[in-house]
């Protein structure tokens, strides 16, 4: 018997959001709850979900103003699909969607920077944000030092 072969899909329909967040902690991303990601994923323009028959096996999301600016978020594979190109295969699926766009950006996990690197991604000198928790941003290495106070 063969393996069932990993299937992209774009859209929410069926979609098991206890299946979805249980993969975003697998995946080391577990900030939101179901019906957080309910709420992100159904506010995203572009969504894509990576199957292995009927197991859900990666995530990843694009927010649009379909022409300026987009944002990538939220990418996860299971770590037992990781190094399998199945990540690269997914964010190519959302940038050909947000092809014609002047600027794509995102902010990766620390640690992950090489992997957009390969998609032609540059570290911004001048991007800014505002967290909720910026305490729990800074020690999850997203801000500078000294940049939570």
């Amino acid at each position: 018997m063969t393996e069932p072969t990993i299937q992209l899909q774009t859209s929410l329909q069926a979609l098991d959001w206890e299946e979805l967040h249980a993969l975003y902690q697998d995946a080391g991303l577990s900030s939101k709850t179901a019906a957080e990601l309910q709420i992100v994923f159904g506010n995203s323009r572009y969504v894509c979900f990576a199957r292995e028959g009927e197991r859900l096996v990666g995530a990843g999301r694009a927010l649009s103003d379909g022409l300026d600016v987009a944002y990538l978020a939220d990418i996860a594979v299971l770590p037992s699909h990781q190094g399998m190109g199945l990540g690269q295969r997914m964010v190519n699926d959302l940038l050909e969607r947000l092809q014609g766009h002047r600027k794509i950006i995102l902010y990766a996990a620390p640690g992950k920077e090489p992997f957009y690197k390969k998609f032609g991604f540059k570290r911004m000198l001048t991007a800014m944000a505002i967290f909720a928790n910026p305490q729990q941003a800074q020690q999850r290495g997203y801000l500078a030092g000294g940049e939570a106070d």
